[in-house]
């Protein structure tokens, strides 16, 4: 079983910038987190390549939450 992300950060233009996983006292620069999530030790989230070239970003699984967003978690 994997961490679970619990909490993140965002920089002043909003773009997610490290998480928390479960399990962690410090938060986890989100470009580590996607190479964890690519390697399925991350539960509840995965890694988004668009095909049209633009950055690769971290989302959590969907599931008809919206407290469990990522963004939303940044603005607590």
């Amino acid at each position: 079983m994997g961490k679970k992300v619990i909490d993140a950060k965002q920089d002043g233009k909003g773009n997610i910038t490290a998480v928390k996983l479960s399990g962690n006292s410090s938060f986890t620069p989100v470009e580590t987190a996607m190479g964890m999530a690519d390697k399925g030790q991350i539960d509840n989230a995965h890694t988004v390549r668009p095909k049209n070239g633009t950055k690769a970003h971290l989302r959590t699984n969907p599931d008809n939450r919206k407290g469990n967003n990522l963004d939303e978690m940044a603005k607590d």
